[in-house]
Formats: structure tokens, C-alpha cells, sequence
């Protein structure tokens, strides 16, 4: 069994479409043609909420993605299930 990782947490329907998660971590956000909002890259969605997995190198880049967000709906959790989005 493989080591646990910190997770990215989208929830996505509430959306706007800002691009501030692609400015701040492009190697795991990119804004759908389609409906202009934000996707979280490699993630598997549940009920609307999609949830990636992501190494100790990203997570500077995407507490600021989560940080900068004006929706408010991105959440970083680490290994334990425990939300980190605004610890250092």
C-alpha cells in the first residue's frame, strides 16, 4: 500500500471562472473551454466535488490557489483528513 498524500478539494458548481488557480498552480488547474470554470486536473469527482491527490512539491502553489480563490472553494487537506488550507 502506498503512502498517503494531501488531497486538493474543488468544489466546483460554485465556480466563477476567476483563473486564479491557473495563475497560481497551472501543473494542476486549467479553465474548461466550455463552461469557463476552473477543473482540477487528475481528480475524481463525487457528487459535484472533485478531489486530486497531490505531492508535498504542489502544496505551497495551491494553499495560495485556495487562498486567492474569491468562491472560496478550494480546500487542502493533508495526509490525516485534516484541512491545512490556511496553515503555513
Amino acid at each position: 500500500m502506498g503512502a498517503k498524500r494531501k488531497k486538493i478539494i474543488h468544489y466546483r458548481d460554485n465556480c466563477i471562472g476567476c483563473n486564479s488557480c491557473t495563475e497560481h498552480a497551472p501543473g494542476n488547474w486549467e479553465i474548461d473551454p466550455v463552461d469557463g470554470k476552473a477543473r482540477l486536473q487528475r481528480s475524481v469527482e463525487t457528487d459535484g466535488t472533485f478531489v486530486a491527490e497531490m505531492g508535498e512539491p504542489e502544496v505551497d502553489a495551491n494553499k495560495l490557489a485556495a487562498r486567492d480563490c474569491p468562491a472560496g472553494i478550494i480546500r487542502i487537506e493533508n495526509e490525516r483528513g485534516e484541512d491545512i488550507t490556511w496553515k503555513s
